[in-house]
């Protein structure tokens, strides 16, 4: 079976598609791949001192978040598409480079600070490579492409987080090398993840030859010139506010989520090493969930249920998912309530989300919507970190206010889905 005919059979691509699609499944692998190998280290260093640091990390993510959406709003409306998207890739790449420096020749790694510094980078990196791309995927394809395709696409990406997490995972327990026990030192991962960035980049400058984007700013095609253009239209539109509340409903449940993740992870196991493990195989069976949903069950369910009920799962399974764990806090139930709600999510609630963009232009695609993914997802981290301090102080339960936005999430998903139905135009493809 030649590899177009196989390709034919598990997506359905039209003729002439097959080049950009296989060059954006690649982009997508590659891109995460290299955070998967970085991510449970990351997750191991958060807790490195005890998990209560976590909210203070969190909000110095956002912090840095204030600063660098004001600094990629600027680059973005002075280059045009094929141009600032390898330039924001390399400039993380730069800094992967000076991280691996750092903490190879400073006295005990750099110490506390070093290690918070690099996870709030690393959480900062995250959002901004994969809302970068999928911003340009959404303006290649049309929105009847992406119905078809953007599930193959994130495929790719599970794919990639997949290996990144299996190789980190393998990688910090140690190998078998001619008879010898060999370990690598997990922080050695960044020198790979730094080619895996350049190699992603030079995916996406091939997609930009594919699709004929243009090398002159302020093109037809091109964001304008205004870098605060983004948030005047999410101050104006009802229909970014609708996806600005989904969001932030979104990551304060997922917040809830992730301290009681480390807090539960922390009193488990002991040592970084063993943390970081436990963190690896938490991200492989996500990974694994992800990736026979995306294959079997993306398409059918988008196409079959629509995306008012589609974006409801979330929320749905979240609420029972606070409930089982407020009645049983362990290991196993947390992993599996982690591994459900986190394989869903990128299998069917992203690339739903994502659609939303297609109908939209250049400047909600590549201005508001990294301020969405980013400091508006952020924002609900923020929220979600520091509430259980204001809950304990009003002797609410945080289960309890879990459920009680994961209600909130619920109808903010079917007021979002009646606004698409009514505001989106349907795609003749």
């Amino acid at each position: 079976m030649t590899p177009a005919r196989l390709l034919r059979r598990l997506v359905l691509v039209d003729e002439g598609e097959a080049p950009a699609l296989l060059w954006s499944t690649l982009y997508f692998f590659l891109l995460l791949f290299g955070f998967y190998l970085l991510r449970p280290v990351r997750e191991a260093i958060g807790i490195a001192r005890g998990a209560d640091k976590l909210p203070w990390l969190m909000t110095g993510t956002l912090l840095a978040m204030v600063l660098a959406n004001p600094a990629f709003a600027a680059l973005v409306s002075k280059l045009p598409r094929r141009r600032f998207i390898p330039g924001a890739y390399r400039f993380f790449a730069l800094n992967m480079l000076a991280f691996f420096l750092a903490f190879r020749f400073l006295p005990h790694r750099g110490g506390a600070a070093l290690g918070y510094a690099f996870y709030i980078w690393l959480s900062v990196f995250n959002l901004f490579v994969v809302s970068v791309f999928w911003g340009l995927m959404s303006d290649v394809w049309s929105e009847g492409q992406g119905k078809r395709l953007f599930g193959f696409i994130a495929t790719g990406g599970t794919l990639g987080a997949i290996a990144g997490a299996a190789l980190t995972g393998a990688l910090t327990k140690g190998f078998h090398l001619g008879g010898l026990q060999v370990k690598v030192d997990p922080l050695s991962l960044l020198l790979l993840s730094m080619l895996t960035l350049e190699l992603a980049v030079r995916c996406a400058q091939r997609l930009a030859s594919i699709f004929q984007l243009g090398d002159v700013a302020h093109g037809v095609r091109e964001p304008g010139p205004g870098p605060l253009e983004g948030l005047r239209l999410i101050a104006t539109s009802r229909y970014l506010q609708l996806i600005c509340a989904y969001m932030l409903l979104f990551t304060i449940t997922s917040t809830f989520l992730y301290l009681q993740q480390g807090s539960i992870v922390e009193q488990a196991f002991t040592g970084t090493a063993a943390r970081t493990a436990a963190f690896a195989r938490i991200d492989l069976w996500v990974n694994v969930l992800t990736l026979v949903t995306q294959v079997l069950l993306t398409g059918r369910l988008i196409t079959a249920l629509g995306i008012p009920f589609v974006l409801a799962i979330l929320p749905v399974l979240t609420l029972a998912g606070f409930g089982a764990l407020w009645l049983w806090p362990t290991f196993g139930v947390m992993a599996v309530f982690q591994i459900l709600r986190r394989g869903l999510h990128y299998a069917v609630d992203r690339p739903a989300r994502e659609l939303l963009y297609i109908p939209l232009g250049p400047e909600e695609r590549y201005k508001s919507k990294p301020f969405i993914d980013t400091f508006v997802y952020r924002g609900g981290d923020l929220l979600g970190v520091w509430a259980p301090t204001a809950l304990a102080v009003l002797a609410i339960p945080v289960a309890l206010a879990a459920v009680g936005c994961s209600g909130l999430w619920i109808g903010s998903s079917l007021v979002l889905g009646k606004q698409v139905k009514s505001s989106v135009p349907k795609d003749p493809g």
